[in-house]
């Protein structure tokens, strides 16, 4: 008997379509290779429709409207497929964008914002800022434009990017935040403007810990701040090595 019947024969339609919405886009797709009753099933256009609006709930509100299901479309698989790829272009337009900004190692505040802001106009969802920026390979500035915008933009818990954080390992991954603020007046006198440099992580920044950096960040310059950088923190060097230097001295 053919493999893909036996399958059919000895687990009921809604079982197994149970459990292939249960998966993964990269499992769904595997699973889909296995035989022909598999493929068959994970080619199911209610799955692909699941799909598309879970990774992209903006889209809901145009899928479910009347001018919309009165035409036809193309089926869900397609339609994710070249969703995924419009998006993989678009973001790799905004991680160009924050390259070229960073030939000196540090991004403006007012770069940092264009680059945030360009998420939310193209309607990135989170598992777009997953796939895209919330990456080890991508420089940290990257993945601090991708949380930021899944925790003030999307308006996600700490907890949930938390947990993208650690799968992806790169929760300790530091960055230096540095902003000028204008200097206090006193007697008639304006002091010195106070320049304030920052290290954070960015499990500090989902878990609020640094509350006053994330708010920096999201202001940008205005009001009494009026410069914002920021950079990839440095290792700082260790005691042991410092000694091992003026010992070589």
């Amino acid at each position: 008997m053919d493999s893909s019947l036996s399958i059919q024969a000895s687990i009921p339609n809604d079982i197994a379509l149970k459990i292939a919405s249960s998966l993964q886009v990269v499992d769904l797709c595997s699973l889909g290779s296995c035989s022909r009753f598999w493929w068959a099933l994970c080619g199911s256009d209610n799955i692909w429709e699941s799909l598309c609006k879970k990774r992209w709930p903006a889209l809901a509100l145009e899928i479910e409207s009347s001018s919309y299901n009165n035409q036809p479309h193309e089926e869900w698989r397609v339609f994710y497929i070249r969703k995924h790829n419009e998006m993989a272009g678009k973001a790799g337009g905004v991680i160009d964008f924050v390259n070229r900004c960073l030939a000196f190692e540090s991004i403006e505040v007012g770069h940092y914002l264009k680059a945030v802001r360009d998420l939310d106009s193209i309607l990135f969802g989170f598992e777009d800022v997953h796939t895209f920026f919330l990456k080890s390979k991508h420089n940290v500035l990257l993945n601090l434009i991708g949380l930021h915008y899944c925790l003030i933009w999307l308006g996600l818990p700490g907890e949930c990017v938390m947990e993208i954080l650690n799968d992806c390992n790169i929760s300790q991954r530091q960055v230096r935040v540095q902003w000028w603020k204008l200097g206090r007046w006193l007697f008639g006198f304006r002091l010195r403007d106070e320049l304030i440099t920052r290290t954070v992580s960015l499990e500090d920044l989902a878990t609020g810990k640094e509350e006053e950096v994330l708010g920096v960040l999201h202001r940008g310059a205005v009001h009494e701040v009026i410069r914002v950088q920021i950079s990839a923190a440095k290792p700082a060097y260790s005691s042991w090595s410092l000694q091992n230097v003026q010992d070589t001295n």
